[in-house]
């Protein structure tokens, strides 16, 4: 049988991921949780339409909700067609959600989603408890990236090791 496109072996198909969120954020942990979702948006994540700019989760009372997550709306659905950027309720253990509050309210901690996947047909978010990366610490990153590029590129230039 073959594999579907962004499948991997454990039957996870991603549907979109946050790369700048790893670029701006130094992640602690990561949480997997359920979503709350209308029809058109299953669909519409199926096909692969959506984005995680900007988005966000916070703690509500004892409850986890995302926001400014853009699902568009699904092309062959008629008039109840979903709203794009509603706020949507994530399905988390009571113990997770309290552990979670704990842990946001230190200084600087947030909950970021990383990616919206399908696990064993079913929509999942990756929530990353984060902290927030300086501008200088961006720019010592992307220093080490550059020099071990380039030295890579000398490595192959004078065929060391």
């Amino acid at each position: 049988m073959a594999q579907k496109k962004n499948r991997d072996p454990d039957g996870i198909k991603i549907v979109c991921q946050n790369k700048k969120a790893r670029h701006d954020f130094e992640i602690v942990e990561t949480v997997e949780a359920g979503m709350v979702l209308q029809g058109t948006e299953v669909k519409s994540l199926r096909e692969g339409r959506a984005n995680l700019k900007d988005s966000y989760a916070k703690i509500k009372g004892e409850e986890i909700w995302l926001y400014d997550v853009h699902i568009s709306p699904y092309p062959h659905a008629s008039y109840n067609n979903h709203e794009p950027e509603r706020t949507r309720k994530l399905l988390l253990h009571k113990r997770e959600i309290r552990r979670l509050m704990g842990k946001t309210h230190e200084k600087g901690l947030t909950l970021v989603p990383l990616k919206i996947y399908f696990r064993k047909g079913k929509a999942k978010v990756e929530l990353a408890l984060a902290r927030g990366k300086k501008a200088y610490d961006k720019r010592e990153r992307i220093k080490k990236k550059e020099e071990a590029r380039e030295m890579d590129r000398l490595r192959k230039k004078y065929n060391i090791g």
